[in-house]
């Protein structure tokens, strides 16, 4: 919020002041260079005229000054960053300008961790995704892809799915509990998995169980986590940090994307999401020991993909990753969204309220725009 200051002028008296002059008057201001000439034998009137010719030089000179600069603030205030973006590029989020995609591409192997956020039912994101892992690979790394459309309970059948030479597809999506953990189309997202598979890279299942987080829907955190289904999943000893950024962020928008609902309601919802997202974190964390326990520099980095919720602000899960690797890490994340030239401005507040290190601008996906709750 911004604190508006009471104008110095207000507590002053700022009526006129009148008093008699005991000079001879030549007139306002506006009248100083020509009353002189009128009375061109009055000392005070040249003196005038002569304060009245400094007066208008100084002010020209300010007009000049002033007026430049008013010209340039206008200049930028109709040549916004948005208007040169267009659909397939990548945005520095500190500067609002494009960055050069396949320069771009090449950092992103110096990083331990990249975060890619999507809009869920965008191919584009999806093939945004396809073309880091191949700059990657390209590059001779090995990246371990994450991605939150899989539940912990499914990782064996995960794993058995990528290494089976002829697996049947709708075995493998039974086994690893597709429908109960994420419940949409596995066509959008089986591109990714077939590239894990084809080229033999790991892959992992981010998510916690679906029926863990819906016992912390239902019940409370504090209730859950006195149950065997929390220390089967080894997360008796996990801290879940409530921090002010990620509750002002996150139980808003529970509240405008699930109206209706109590206050209770919403603290148990927002606990839930606190779960989820310091799982991920600790299946993030536990595969990046993995890869620095494995001699030389060729495996990684890690690849997290989720939904934009949780790279948003680096609050929900890159911070809490942060926060369990105190001997330093190196992330970038990267938020993907529709471009809508009518939202460009909306966006790029979000961009200098950090929404992420980078912002890549995609085509319109087959659903339309994406839902939004504010």
């Amino acid at each position: 919020m911004i604190s508006i200051g009471t104008d110095p002028y207000e507590s002053q008296s700022i009526g006129p002041v009148w008093k008699e002059s005991r000079e001879p008057t030549c007139g306002s201001i506006g009248r100083m260079l020509v009353e002189p000439m009128r009375n061109p034998h009055s000392e005070y009137c040249q003196r005038v005229a002569r304060m009245a010719a400094r007066i208008v030089s100084t002010v020209g000179l300010v007009m000049v000054m002033f007026g430049c600069q008013g010209t340039d603030r206008a200049l930028m205030v109709t040549s916004q960053h948005w208007e040169s973006w267009q659909a397939g590029q990548v945005v520095d989020a500190k500067t609002g300008l494009p960055v050069p995609m396949n320069s771009w591409l090449e950092t992103l192997a110096s990083y331990d961790t990249i975060y890619l956020g999507e809009e869920h039912h965008n191919r584009s994101h999806i093939d945004a995704a396809l073309l880091v892992l191949r700059s990657l690979m390209g590059q001779g790394r090995r990246p371990v892809l994450a991605m939150e459309m899989f539940g912990w309970d499914g990782q064996s059948a995960l794993d058995h799915y990528l290494v089976s030479p002829a697996p049947v597809r709708e075995e493998f999506l039974a086994q690893v509990l597709w429908k109960q953990n994420w419940g949409g189309a596995f066509e959008d997202y089986e591109p990714l998995v077939q590239f894990a598979k084809e080229h033999h890279l790991p892959l992992l299942a981010m998510n916690p169980p679906k029926t863990l987080i819906r016992q912390v829907v239902k019940q409370g955190l504090i209730q859950v986590q006195e149950q065997p289904e929390w220390r089967q999943w080894a997360m008796e000893d996990e801290t879940i940090v409530d921090d002010l950024a990620y509750r002002s962020r996150i139980l808003s928008q529970l509240q405008d994307c699930h109206g209706g609902g109590s206050p209770e309601d919403y603290q148990r919802m927002y606990e839930a999401s606190l779960v989820r997202d310091e799982a991920m974190a600790k299946t993030l964390v536990t595969a990046l020991k993995r890869i620095r326990g494995e001699a030389g520099p060729v495996q990684g980095p890690l690849l997290s993909y989720t939904g934009g919720g949780h790279v948003q602000y680096g609050v929900p899960v890159p911070n809490r990753v942060a926060r369990r690797v105190p001997e330093g890490l190196k992330q970038a994340t990267v938020y993907m969204a529709t471009f809508e030239s009518g939202r460009a401005a909306e966006l790029w507040q979000a961009m200098k309220e950090g929404i992420a290190d980078y912002v890549w601008l995609t085509p319109q996906g087959s659903q339309g725009s994406p839902r939004r709750c504010r």
